[in-house]
């Protein structure tokens, strides 16, 4: 027992999530992340490379009026 009371709280919260906007500070924001640059280690690699000739490769094959 007791049950009700508790999750008529956690209804009463999920409402409010659910239908408030909450206020967002967005200098808070940008502080918080940095600067706004981005830091990129680009090392040279395509790390898809290898998957964007085989998706050509078999967009190739699609286009083969044989079938």
């Amino acid at each position: 027992m007791g049950r009700g009371r508790a999750k008529a709280k956690q209804t009463k919260v999920a409402r409010e999530l659910k239908y408030s906007s909450p206020a967002m500070d967005l200098d808070a924001l940008q502080r918080e992340i940095g600067s706004g640059t981005a830091v990129t280690t680009d090392n040279g690699d395509d790390e898809y490379g290898e998957y964007a000739d085989l998706a050509a490769k078999y967009n190739d094959e699609d286009d083969d009026p044989r079938r």
